[in-house]
């Protein structure tokens, strides 16, 4: 069986024989192939531009440097260690010493006859002074300096250091003070010790006193201070039990004891 072609002239011509090809059908069947062509084309470049459009946009707009913004969360951050001999300290003034007197003093020689000098004033050679018994004072050389200057033998202690300084509190440490027993034993203490005052609670006040002391290199409770104030008689009461504490187990900062901040809530709550 041949084939046929259903879009050529030949089949349009063949169909349309002896027919009127003035009529509208003839011409939309003749043109068929034409528009059906014209139609694929289309259709093709409209996918190909739509396919490589954005690309081509992309290749015309120069491309933008991204910046890299690196966020760093602070609470990842670890606490920088501090160490001892970090802590710059003033250094305090040393006051000098008292002016001493000199203890030379030039004295013209007097010429003498022989008869003339007795015989305690004359010159001892060297084995004689060795031998002699005498002593020489630094008390009994005078000076020239009389008016200002001060007697050597007056002088018992001379001060070459100034006093050692009291060591600023660490508000955080390798071993952090501890009391007794832990945490537990703390607040059994402090719930044990404690007096509720009556007026605070005729007048319903409860809460917190949020209290700092600093525990010494010797473990004793010193400098309590109210950080968070309730009521002036609870926040006496607080300071009052804080003070009583007994000793601690001091904090230590590179193996040696040293004084550090401490933070402890006192809960006043009524019945």
């Amino acid at each position: 069986m041949a084939k046929i072609d259903l879009i050529s002239l030949e089949w349009c011509e063949l169909i349309f024989k002896d027919k009127n090809k003035a009529y509208g059908a003839y011409k939309m069947r003749r043109d068929f192939g034409r528009r059906q062509l014209a139609a694929i084309i289309i259709v093709i470049v409209v996918a190909a531009v739509g396919f490589y459009l954005p690309r081509l946009i992309q290749m015309a707009i120069p491309e933008k440097e991204e910046e890299m913004l690196e966020v760093t969360q602070l609470s990842q951050l670890e606490e920088p260690e501090v160490k001892q001999e970090e802590l710059v300290k003033p250094v305090e003034q040393i006051a000098p010493p008292p002016q001493l007197k000199s203890t030379i003093k030039f004295t013209a020689p007097v010429i003498k006859k022989d008869e003339e000098v007795a015989d305690e004033d004359e010159l001892k050679s060297q084995d004689e002074l060795t031998e002699s018994k005498v002593q020489i004072s630094i008390a009994d050389v005078k000076g020239n300096n009389e008016l200002e200057g001060a007697d050597i033998a007056d002088l018992q202690e001379v001060i070459t250091q100034a006093p050692e300084e009291k060591e600023e509190p660490y508000t955080m440490v390798e071993q952090m003070p501890q009391f007794p027993g832990g945490p537990a034993e703390l607040m059994k203490y402090i719930s044990k010790n404690l007096r509720y005052p009556a007026i605070a609670q005729e007048n319903g006040i409860q809460g917190r006193v949020i209290l700092r002391f600093v525990v010494t290199a010797e473990g004793n409770v010193e400098d309590v201070q109210v950080l968070r104030s309730l009521d002036p008689y609870c926040d006496k009461e607080a300071v009052r039990v804080v003070q009583s504490l007994p000793k601690w187990i001091p904090g230590k900062q590179n193996g040696r004891n040293v004084p550090v901040y401490y933070t402890c809530p006192i809960v006043f709550r009524l019945q």
